[in-house]
């Protein structure tokens, strides 16, 4: 205690009794540990830690151990050369020939904006600095305006500085005429060579052709001849103008009641409302030269059978009684590519490649009128409605559909939004609508009488479908596809495809082979590439039955609208059969 009173009492001005309010001081704790100089560590750290965060992220590296800075994110790539590479670039880091090219952060806009103002002026703006490169006295003179914010008071001092240039020009052109007259008539100025200059050619206009000579003109008449025939033949070949006519082939075109003969049965209707397959093959009909493209019954009653021929000739034939050619109907000067009923079947169209449509009487054989457009029909259909009989549309080759209305012989309306050669025409909704399937690989929707697409049916998957049929029961639409299948629609607001209804099994690659349904809606048929018809279950889909019908392409089959069991099919050899 004694020892820490004399401490106190010493004469340091810091003692607690000279300044009682310093606090006390601590003395140094004692280490046992040897001391190190640990100033090379802490340089170590400093210098370690500083290069990781200045030196660029190696672009390979896929895993990195620290928050990189933005300046490291952006620095180039440096380092080292690389033993292989003269330039010492590694192969991995090049981009371009010549090295490595650094994507530049700069609008498209603003590089042609420097760009052009460069090529202009004389001077751009530096994007690595806030500067100018160039031609700085340009720079001065323009006040560093670019091309493309000129002021507007500077457009018009420009215009009207062009004006007056213009009219400058022509002032002195004014002045300079009489010298140029007498250098034209100076053979050694240029002037007078380049007035002068005649072309190889310049004395062929001099004499004027004036009456053809005999020979000439006989040749000319010739030549036009030669002409007109190589323009009116399909690939050369002559095509003689055919005059429309008709050829009765039945007893008598009255019967005794002075009925007509394609006055309908009384007591024709159908038995029941279930249909049967048929089995066996009870009539042929054989008439036509060359193949058969297309069938239909008569609307309703099935009494009669109307056929279109590639022989250009279109038949109609009685079912119910003689089983014989009752009229024949000749007009067209190549082959006949559809045809179509009116609705109490008294008129029917035929559309052929000879590109006419006609439009005929069934009972005289009359034409009523003909159209064209100069291009081939692929389909025509008259709108179902009771009303609008005398609308007809046409699917034409070059992709359009075309509405005429009868009564006036004048085109109402044109759809032309397909990409190729329309080949169906369906009319669903009560037939406020049709679907139109084209070479596109398509289908399309239309409001009847408006010529926008209200639904467009496209996939990747999908082929072009010649043939398209509806339900009897109007919601579902059958195509006909080329990869051999038919594909179901339904006919309701979506157009959806139905995935669970596919009927596959036939060969129709390369064919428009006709599908079909049965009155009652409960089998799906249609004909194949190899003469078959085909009959599959509408609920379940299965083959149902297959019947060998035709030697070579079975094209068309159509069931009887009354007996139920009683289908018929044409073929490419020319014949129509009919089975029960």
């Amino acid at each position: 205690m004694d020892l820490l009173h004399q401490y106190s009492d010493g004469d340091d001005p810091d003692s607690p009794s000279q300044n009682p309010s310093s606090p006390p001081r601590l003395l140094a704790g004692r280490s046992a540990a040897p001391k190190v100089d640990d100033t090379m560590l802490a340089l170590t750290v400093t210098s370690s830690s500083s290069a990781a965060l200045s030196r660029p992220i190696d672009p390979t590296q896929h895993l990195v151990g620290f928050n990189p800075s933005y300046d490291q994110l952006w620095a180039p790539i440096q380092g080292p050369a690389h033993p292989f590479a003269k330039d010492g670039i590694a192969q991995g880091m090049r981009n371009h020939k010549l090295g490595f090219v650094e994507d530049a952060s700069i609008e498209p806009f603003l590089f042609d904006e420097q760009y052009n103002t460069f090529h202009k002026f004389g001077y751009a703006a530096d994007p690595a600095a806030n500067n100018f490169v160039g031609d700085l006295d340009a720079l001065r003179d323009n006040n560093a305006v670019s091309v493309y914010n000129i002021p507007r008071h500077e457009h018009k001092k420009r215009r009207i500085e062009a004006k007056e240039k213009k009219k400058s020009d022509e002032n002195t052109g004014d002045d300079d005429d009489n010298n140029d007259e007498e250098e034209n008539q100076n053979p050694a100025s240029e002037a007078w060579i380049t007035k002068n200059k005649k072309s190889p050619w310049a004395g062929k206009k001099e004499g004027l052709q004036g009456e053809l000579t005999e020979e000439q003109q006989k040749y000319a008449e010739e030549y036009a001849k030669k002409k007109g025939e190589e323009k009116s033949g399909f690939g050369g070949e002559k095509v003689e103008v055919v005059k429309d006519k008709s050829t009765f082939h039945g007893k008598e075109e009255k019967d005794y009641q002075g009925r007509s003969w394609i006055a309908p049965p009384k007591d024709a209707k159908a038995s029941n409302d279930h249909c049967y397959m048929p089995k066996r093959l009870i009539h042929t009909w054989s008439g036509h030269t060359k193949g058969v493209s297309a069938i239909r019954f008569f609307p309703k009653y099935g009494h009669l059978i109307l056929s279109a021929g590639m022989d250009t000739k279109i038949k109609i034939w009685d079912v119910f009684n003689s089983g014989k050619c009752m009229r024949t109907y000749m007009g067209h000067s190549k082959a006949v590519r559809d045809i179509c009923f009116s609705n109490d079947g008294t008129k029917f169209l035929s559309a052929g490649y000879d590109k006419n449509i006609k439009y005929w009487d069934t009972e005289t054989g009359q034409v009523i009128s003909t159209f064209a457009t100069g291009k081939i029909p692929y389909v025509v259909k008259l709108n179902p409605d009771e009303d609008k009989q005398n609308v007809l549309l046409a699917g034409m080759s070059d992709k359009k559909i075309v509405q005429w209305d009868m009564n006036t012989g004048q085109i109402t309306q044109e759809y032309d939004q397909h990409l190729g050669a329309v080949n169906t025409i369906t009319f669903v909704d009560n037939n406020r609508r049709f679907v139109t399937s084209s070479d596109d690989k398509s289908l399309r929707v239309w409001e009847f009488g408006i010529p926008v697409v209200i639904k467009y049916i496209s996939e990747p998957h999908m082929h072009s479908m010649p043939s398209i049929s509806l339900h009897p029961n109007a919601n579902w639409l059958a195509a006909q596809s080329l990869d051999n299948q038919i594909l179901i629609y339904s006919t309701r607001e979506k157009f959806q495809l139905n995935k669970k209804k596919r009927f596959g099994g036939h060969i129709v690659a390369g064919y428009a082979c006709q599908v079909n349904f049965s009155p009652d809606g409960r089998f799906v048929m249609s004909g194949d590439g190899e003469g078959k018809c085909w009959f599959w279950d509408w609920k379940t889909c299965k083959v149902y039955r297959t019947l060998k019908c035709h030697e070579g392409v079975c094209i068309g089959c159509e069931w009887h609208p009354l007996e139920q069991s009683k289908v018929a099919t044409c073929g490419w050899d020319g014949m129509i059969k009919y089975w029960d």
